[in-house]
């Protein structure tokens, strides 16, 4: 099977290439926007399967159709919200919503084999897709609330050092250096933060790259990250993301 990704977030694109290895697949080919991916249709041959990332760097990776018919068929990775989703429930297309989970990885492979001959053209409406989605860029959220007693506090995102989990709850550190209780999970805000500005360093921690005040080489080729007032936190990364870490910083 002849896979291609279609991602402008290289980490996340490198993250679905290794998980597609645990399933005995290769992407050959990574892309990351919509030049060069119609640079690279019109001089190679169509794959089976594409995994194509709604938003790229410089367009909606629609746009690819505008120039070239895509001779394969496509499981959208997307970070849209419900609501924009019954885009593709409509035109019975595949889609896995960012962070990518394996299992639903491994049944949407499945699905691909199941009813998909190899070569066969995947048929959808674009401009329906369009309409549905009614934007041009995906959202993120911008603010947060907090219960405090009867109290409720609003935190911008911009005010967030970083996010954590701690005895089964998710919080925020401000750069004022208070700490609040959320009713979400940090999976939640590693899916609704700006990739661009947030990163899951570990399993435990979200971090606000404006937040980061020095980066200092750590046991076991892990890195440990000085954020703006982070009381008593010692934030590590942890060693497998150590390298997509760096790319994203660039």
């Amino acid at each position: 099977m002849k896979i291609l990704i279609i991602e402008d977030e290289r980490p996340a694109a490198r993250r679905l290439s290794r998980m597609l290895e645990t399933l005995n697949l290769k992407a050959e080919t990574m892309l990351h926007s919509v030049e060069e991916s119609i640079d690279w249709f019109t001089s190679n041959p169509h794959p089976d399967l594409i995994f194509l990332d709604i938003q790229l760097s410089d367009g909606l990776s629609f746009e690819i159709f505008d120039t070239v018919s895509v001779k394969s068929a496509i499981i959208f990775t997307t970070a849209y919200d419900e609501y924009a989703l019954k885009a593709f429930k409509l035109n019975s297309i595949d889609y896995l919503m960012k962070p990518i989970d394996h299992d639903e990885l491994a049944v949407a492979i499945n699905k691909f084999r199941d009813h998909f001959a190899v070569n066969e053209v995947q048929q959808f409406n674009i401009d329906d897709i369009k309409k549905l989605l009614n934007t041009s860029t995906p959202t993120y959220k911008k603010r947060y609330t907090a219960r405090l007693g009867q109290r409720i506090k609003i935190i911008e995102s911009s005010d967030v050092s970083y996010f954590y989990s701690e005895n089964k709850g998710t919080y925020i550190h401000t750069l004022e250096g208070r700490n609040y209780l959320l009713d979400t999970t940090l999976d939640l805000v590693e899916n609704e933060t700006d990739p661009k500005i947030f990163y899951r360093v570990s399993r435990k921690y979200v971090v606000n790259v404006s937040a980061i005040d020095d980066i200092i080489s750590y046991t076991n080729s892990r890195l440990e990250l000085k954020l703006k007032a982070t009381a008593d936190h010692q934030i590590i990364v942890s060693r497998e993301r150590v390298k997509d870490f760096k790319e994203w910083l660039e």
